[in-house]
Formats: structure tokens, C-alpha cells, sequence
């Protein structure tokens, strides 16, 4: 019950955290230039507002979490990678210096 495979790591847990920040950051961004650039509006500051048509704000609203998933999903499985190759290195590199015979 207590397995550490069922529980991620702390420092699993902060990288996550952090990479979500900075793609949530950028998709942002680059959701509201391709926007921008698409529509040739700025995008809807507050799509609440009852001076954004329904449409406008329902695709934008769309648009942006689209958006974010996709980045979530791309960002998330490539650190996860990532950590898992560095994660096996290092413990393949404990694993053969504690299986080496001190002198």
C-alpha cells in the first residue's frame, strides 16, 4: 500500500509545477498573438463581459484551452522523458558504484 511507485517523488512533483508554469505562461502568449493575428483584434480582455459577442468569446475561450492541453500534454510527456532517462542513469551509475569493491 505504502508503495513508492504508486506515489510520485518531490522532485517529480516540482518539476511538474514548474513546467506547468512556464507552458501555461507561453501558451498564453502565443495563444493571444495567433489571436491577434487571426482575427486582427486583440484578444477579449474579459470574454465575460457583455461587450465581447458570444462568439468571440466562446472561440476564444475554446481556442485558449485547446491550446493549453495541448501544450500540458506535449510539455508534461517530454519532461517525463526526460526525468525517467535521468532518473535511470543515476541509479544505474549508485547501482555500479556501490557494486564496486572498495580498495
Amino acid at each position: 500500500m505504502g508503495d513508492k511507485a504508486e506515489k510520485p517523488d518531490m522532485t517529480w512533483r516540482v518539476i511538474g509545477g514548474l513546467i506547468a508554469l512556464g507552458v501555461g505562461f507561453a501558451t498564453r502568449k502565443a495563444v493571444a498573438y495567433g489571436w491577434q493575428k487571426t482575427t486582427g483584434k486583440k484578444p477579449p480582455a474579459d470574454p465575460d463581459s457583455l461587450e465581447v459577442g458570444m462568439a468571440e468569446a466562446i472561440g476564444y475561450a475554446v481556442v485558449t484551452a485547446v491550446g493549453m492541453e495541448v501544450a500540458r500534454i506535449v510539455a508534461t510527456r517530454a519532461a517525463a522523458k526526460r526525468y525517467k532517462a535521468w532518473s535511470a542513469r543515476t541509479v544505474a551509475k549508485a547501482v555500479a558504484e556501490a557494486a564496486t569493491p572498495k580498495a
